[in-house]
């Protein structure tokens, strides 16, 4: 059995319909399922966090960076001074 584990839960994840602890087959399965959920968890929720993914034999981490993501208002083109 291979597992995908969140290591804190944030208010984003709670309100989401993924799960943790989630069990598969077969490590492709898990290993597909845990890539999209941090592409998800990453993209979609508040943007207050940064989600990181990890293996570890048949276990994937998927871990909350303690760094809030910076956000300067900025849009990077150039015009915002």
């Amino acid at each position: 059995m291979f597992t995908i584990n969140i290591d804190k839960e944030c208010g984003c994840f709670k309100k989401s319909d993924f799960e943790n602890n989630q069990s598969f087959e077969t490590k492709d399965d898990a290993l597909v399922e845990a890539l999209h959920m941090v592409n998800h968890m990453n993209n979609e929720f508040c943007q207050k966090h940064e989600f990181l993914f990890s293996e570890d034999g048949q276990n994937f981490q998927i871990a909350m960076s303690d760094t809030v993501k910076a956000h300067t208002g900025c849009c990077g083109g150039g015009d915002c001074s």
